[in-house]
């Protein structure tokens, strides 16, 4: 480049990294959305088929959408997701109307399912049609399941063959596994080309796949050879061939693989991109760092709902599907709250003779139930990461006890020195330190049971876990409190 040329082109404007910019980003948009609403309830209120107050509200009107579409153009797609997630439904219908038509494809890739599902309904087949016709085989396939099944019909009509086999492949795999989140653009080249040969293909793409760190060796039959790392491309020199500098030793996938699993090998060899092959050794396609980051967040997402027995939802969505999503738990947590009752209840006479023991009880389940929340979470974390096996766990079950236990004698001196300070009692301070120490262990207990056997059946481990693990903690508690009270103290 010349200096002149140099001189000429305009001075790069880097954009730092903010997570606050998506949330002023909103809190404008809400700001704008409201003194809209607040010029139409002034119109309304004035006498009704007032030409001026009509024309001056339209006016207005007008200003606000093009306020906000200005503003929803300098933005990422990924930043218009969050603000449309973040909106009531009737303003997210307001909001995506001003969207680009450009940022359409984009931004309903980026949202979460629940929004994209309105955001869908609120599209006409016309637009669908242009906002999904340029996607490649793989994000089709991830709105495929969103869409109406004839759009979807046409858009196939505007595939090559290859990109239509790739659709239908993509969507026949489950959706948790490899294959429903594999990319099948990349890069392949043949063992016996130089390195030259190879340097020249990739000047004529206009660009390179996103997250390409390798390139894949196959032979003629698609059948994965090795790999060829781009920095080894750009250091060997030009005139040796491929097979003496590609790695024979690689990573690979199979596209039925749990995309957990394979989130846990990117995160375990630092991996940027993996390739997927079929059973036959061929190569299929690939797994990008970008496809296991959405991975990772949405399991951490599903874990932290499940443990409160909670399915994703719309926050905004009618109070009726709330209902339907959050009843079912909360109608078995009060069950368990009244059994944990119950059972204080049949140890009234204990209870009246000595008082002080309705306030000492709630720290033994609380404690308890503490506990064994500190289990459960270690417990949930090693299943997902794979860590369980039949052969470690009984030495794992005994190491929580065991920290359980000493933690547990420790924190129980503390109460039992706070119940003598309350109660002036030494019998009472030891049973309190008993009752805690055993409570402590029964949580203890349940936070390793629990996630085991529901993983052991095939089932969420985390699902309803802090439920389960509060019932057991507070009915158990107390009836070891108590009991041991009758039976010392009375």
């Amino acid at each position: 480049m010349t200096q002149s040329a140099a001189a000429q082109k305009p001075p790069a404007t880097p954009r730092r990294l903010d997570p606050e910019d998506a949330q002023h980003a909103l809190a404008e948009v809400q700001e704008r959305l409201r003194r809209q609403q607040l010029v139409a309830d002034l119109v309304h209120r004035q006498e009704e088929g007032d030409a001026k107050a009509n024309l001056v509200e339209d006016l207005v009107h007008r200003q606000h959408e093009a306020e906000l579409k200005t503003l929803l153009d300098g933005l990422h797609p990924s930043d218009i997701a969050f603000i449309l997630e973040s909106l009531p439904k009737d303003e997210r219908q307001t909001i995506w109307k001003l969207v680009s038509p450009e940022h359409d494809a984009d931004v309903l890739l980026e949202v979460e399912d629940w929004v994209r599902e309105s955001l869908i309904e609120a599209m006409d087949r016309q637009d669908l049609v242009a906002a999904t016709g340029n996607m490649d085989a793989d994000e089709l396939a991830d709105l495929a399941p969103d869409l109406p099944p004839d759009v979807v019909a046409e858009v196939q009509k505007g595939l090559t063959e290859e990109e239509r086999a790739q659709l239908l492949e993509a969507m026949g795999y489950p959706e948790d596994s490899v294959g429903a989140i594999m990319d099948f653009e990349m890069v392949r080249v043949r063992e016996d080309v130089t390195l030259e040969v190879v340097l020249r293909y990739l000047r004529r793409l206009h660009e390179l796949p996103d997250h390409t760190d390798q390139i894949f060796v196959v032979d003629r039959q698609d059948k994965l050879q090795g790999i060829l790392p781009l920095s080894r491309l750009l250091v060997s020199e030009p005139e040796t061939e491929v097979r003496a500098v590609m790695n024979a030793d690689f990573l690979t996938l199979n596209p039925l693989d749990s995309d957990a699993d394979a989130a846990g090998a990117f995160e375990r060899y630092d991996l940027v991109s993996a390739p997927v092959m079929d059973d036959q050794g061929r190569l299929i396609g690939r797994v990008t760092i970008a496809d296991v980051v959405d991975v990772m967040r949405e399991d951490s997402q599903e874990q932290a709902l499940s443990r409160a027995g909670l399915q994703e939802e719309d926050i905004f969505a009618p109070v009726s599907t709330a209902l339907r999503n959050r009843a079912p738990w909360l109608l078995f947590n009060l069950c368990t709250a009244a059994t944990a009752s119950f059972v204080a209840s049949q140890f009234e006479g204990t209870v009246s003779q000595i008082v002080i023991l309705a306030f000492l009880m709630s720290i033994v389940a609380g404690i308890g139930g503490n506990s064994g929340n500190q289990t459960m979470t270690l417990i949930i974390r090693a299943l997902a990461m794979g860590r369980i096996t039949g052969r470690n766990l009984w030495q794992l079950v005994k190491r929580e006890l065991f920290v359980t236990l000493m933690v547990g004698l420790c924190g129980s001196l503390v109460a039992a020195l706070f119940a003598w300070v309350i109660s002036h009692s030494l019998s009472i301070a030891l049973v309190m330190m008993a009752a805690m120490v055993c409570n402590m262990l029964v949580g203890a207990s349940v936070g390793v049971l629990v996630p085991m056997v529901r993983a052991r059946f095939g089932k969420d481990p985390a699902m309803g876990s802090s439920v389960l693990l509060t019932f057991a903690t507070d009915s158990l508690g107390f009836f070891i409190f108590l009991g041991l009270a009758t039976i010392f103290l009375l």
